[in-house]
């Protein structure tokens, strides 16, 4: 595969929508191919799912279990439709959360066990794993502030406890901790355009390296 998949991930309010997207004009500006997509919703079938996984409803809860298989076969769909075929084009990917979310949401958050979390990741993925992720670090009071501040309706992960929040922030750092050559921590509580001159100074080091764009 000539592609190279680049993740966005963090907590609530991390920014990491709005950098992504400051980072896919940068890239269009150097003539790099360049796509953005996001889990849940990278597809047609993918949207579906991110309905049901992020709406409010009256009916009773999803439960944890079913939430988590529902990212998985969204996960599916996006790899084999979407992330694999743009790959083998050559295309830069930009990905908005990726097997980090499950890890950090299913497992610290959910406090799902971690075994299932990665055989169900390898399922999904085929395999497929991100060439660099950039781990938006955010204090998540600062974050959930953030979502407030901006009057969109909180959805369904939104609304959880704060010590859920807490644990999904946990579950970032330790993942970053254990993959620091890929696994990229970005200080996200600076105004964007200060955290996306970090980012670009770790894109085009990763850009030299690859051999891209030059």
């Amino acid at each position: 595969m000539n592609g190279k998949l680049i993740v966005f991930e963090g907590v609530e309010g991390c920014g990491k929508t709005t950098q992504m997207q400051l980072c896919d004009e940068w890239l269009q500006s150097l003539s790099i191919p360049v796509i953005t997509t996001r889990e849940p919703g990278g597809t047609e079938l993918g949207l579906h799912l991110r309905s049901l996984l992020l709406e409010n409803t009256k009916d009773k809860a999803i439960s944890a279990t079913t939430e988590l298989l529902l990212y998985a076969a969204d996960r599916s769909q996006h790899v084999e439709q979407e992330l694999l075929p743009n790959l083998k084009s050559g295309k830069i990917i930009l990905c908005d959360r990726y097997i980090d979310s499950t890890i950090a949401y299913q497992g610290y958050g959910r406090n799902l066990d971690m075994n299932l979390i990665h055989q169900l990741n390898s399922i999904a993925t085929s395999g497929l794993k991100s060439d660099l992720t950039l781990w938006l670090d955010l204090d998540v009071e600062q974050g959930m502030a953030r979502k407030q501040k901006s009057g969109d309706k909180a959805d369904r992960i939104e609304q959880e406890k704060i010590d859920f929040h807490r644990r999904v922030q946990k579950g970032y750092k330790e993942q970053a901790a254990l993959s620091p050559e890929r696994n990229i921590k970005i200080e996200a509580g600076l105004n964007k355009e200060d955290v996306q001159q970090q980012i670009q100074q770790i894109l085009n080091s990763k850009l030299q390296e690859w051999g891209i764009g030059n």
